[in-house]
């Protein structure tokens, strides 16, 4: 099959949706699927304000247009609600194609967090933006019920997978600590409420792993933190099988493809009772999950190590790649029924076509 992506996130960014969706590229390629990715680096921008390394598509219309004209996709699949997704959103709508979005952040939580802006309104907008896309894929059952309550439709789910060869129980010894270790590795950024974390009086060592716009003053509110920046690749999986919890201090993360990262190496979560952390732990004892994190975080300590990673088990790409191939919706010939709701919560297909 020939599916074109488009997405806003996109390399050098490090975060969860690049990661994302360069797996699933890699897994569909190597199934034989045409892959094309439209993203930041192969049209103009400007840097986000703030944030230099997001990247901000100017006028991307007529890119999407070629590369659509270029590879006739036999289906296209929007990422991002950025200007690359709504320049491809117009472009869809006014040739009349078919077209499936995904929901991977929390916007009207983070631009609330970040920036004082009434959820209430970047809802409208991105319930605007996810209306005429044909299968409006989230990652958990927990995320789709939200956005039911928000008055979203054709929503559907699309898991995440993670990979147990590089990610699995290694010598304790990628970092040279005080014990305990309390471990975060994302993004370094104020919606990842890395202060409720922080601000624990905790024996041992806290220890974040990543890079982002709160770095330098995060480093200088927390001497005694560690904060080592990126890690990558086999760096960063002696960094997860080091640590005795992995701390997910995040309310607003749609999955936490961190989570599923620590528990392949064996370490248990301390995590909020908030959609991403119910669904991939699901009630396992893998973690505890509190309102309390300190006491989640006391509790996850006494966890057995090797019962994480049997749970990651479930969740592989190529299960994660079935399901997005099953809910993309064919350029031509579209005549789909909907599912039934149980089906959809299931990730067993695509929603039917909705109005635009």
């Amino acid at each position: 099959m020939r599916i074109l992506i488009v997405s806003d996130a996109w390399y050098p960014q490090v975060n969860g949706v690049v990661r994302t969706l360069s797996t699933l590229a890699r897994v569909l390629k190597a199934e034989g699927h045409k892959i094309v990715m439209v993203t930041p680096d192969l049209v103009c921008t400007v840097p986000l304000p703030g944030i230099p390394d997001i990247k901000l598509a100017l006028y991307p219309d007529a890119k999407i247009a070629r590369a659509i004209e270029r590879l006739r996709p036999q289906a296209i699949h929007i990422a991002t609600e950025g200007p690359l997704g709504w320049g491809a959103r117009r472009v869809c709508l006014k040739r009349g194609l078919p077209f499936s979005t995904a929901y991977h952040t929390k916007f009207p939580e983070y631009l609330a967090t970040r920036f004082g802006i009434p959820e209430r309104l970047t809802y409208s907008l991105v319930r605007r933006f996810h209306k005429p896309s044909r299968a409006v894929m989230v990652p958990t059952p927990s995320v789709l019920a939200e956005l039911e309550r928000h008055g979203f439709s054709n929503l559907c789910i699309w898991s995440r997978g993670v990979d147990t060869d590089l990610f699995r129980p290694l010598p304790r010894d990628g970092l040279n600590e005080p014990r305990p270790i309390y471990l975060n590795v994302g993004r370094v950024a104020p919606e990842k409420n890395l202060a409720a974390f922080l601000d624990l009086d905790l024996p041992g060592t806290k220890v974040v792993v990543g890079e982002g716009p709160q770095l330098e003053e995060l480093r200088r509110r927390y001497p005694r933190v560690r904060f080592p920046g990126p890690l990558f690749g086999l760096d960063l999986a002696r960094a997860y099988s080091a640590a005795d919890v992995f701390v997910f201090p995040s309310r607003t993360d749609t999955f936490g493809l961190v989570l599923l990262e620590a528990l392949a190496c064996g370490v248990p979560v301390a995590a909020y009772p908030v959609p991403g952390p119910l669904d991939v732990l699901d009630a396992a004892p893998v973690g505890s999950l509190d309102i309390d994190l300190g006491r989640a975080i006391r509790r996850a300590l006494d966890i057995p190590r090797e019962r994480c990673r049997d749970h990651v088990a479930q969740f592989t790409w190529a299960h994660a790649a079935r399901q997005f191939l099953a809910n993309l919706c064919p350029v031509e010939g579209m005549r789909g029924k909907r599912l039934p709701r149980k089906q959809r919560r299931a990730g067993g297909g695509r929603a039917a076509a909705g109005a635009p």
